[in-house]
């Protein structure tokens, strides 16, 4: 099967765009996609492909600020990672990684993302890390540890730059719904 592979920002999507790879989301994630999930993948750059079935598959990458060590970092944080069934196990998930990692590479200190078990293989397999050390939010009430996100949690070096040392917490910012 053909596919083409896009890469654009939220803005650049077009009216059809956006319905378009929402369909896909709701029925990738049966249902448990919702509308907070679906805002905290937008604003950034996406990855799709389009086969002769239409949307096949979809992820994207938006700025988040990663506090650690006393300094704030830009991340890319990986959301909206999801293959139409029909087309799982075919490469295509690793296929939109790889341009996101390509705009973590050129734009951040490091990339993140938080994985299901069932996306966690891809993620290993395309070399990100698991991150040991403690995950942390800076919440409206302050900075609150998120133990249920600690092992689930990934990371991936950009561009050959370090990772944050595991010593120190990772601060995420506040966002409503899941917050990782």
């Amino acid at each position: 099967m053909t596919e083409s592979q896009h890469t654009a920002h939220t803005s650049q999507l077009g009216p059809d765009g956006l319905p378009r790879i929402r369909a896909l989301l709701d029925t990738a994630f049966d249902g448990d996609f919702d509308d907070e999930d679906w805002d905290h993948g937008l604003g950034g750059v996406h990855s799709f492909l389009d086969d002769e079935q239409g949307l096949a598959a979809h992820g994207s990458v938006i700025m988040r600020r990663v506090l650690h060590g006393g300094r704030s970092y830009r991340v890319g944080y990986v959301e909206a990672v999801a293959v139409r069934a029909d087309r799982r196990r075919q490469g295509l998930g690793g296929r939109v990684m790889a341009a996101l990692e390509h705009v973590i590479d050129e734009a951040y200190a490091f990339g993140a993302l938080s994985a299901s078990d069932e996306g966690a293989a891809l993620y290993r397999a395309r070399g990100w890390q698991v991150w040991p050390g403690r995950i942390e939010v800076l919440s409206p009430d302050g900075v609150v540890r998120l133990p249920e996100e600690e092992g689930t949690t990934f990371l991936r070096p950009a561009a050959g730059r370090p990772l944050p040392d595991p010593a120190q917490p990772l601060v995420f910012d506040w966002r409503d719904g899941d917050v990782l």
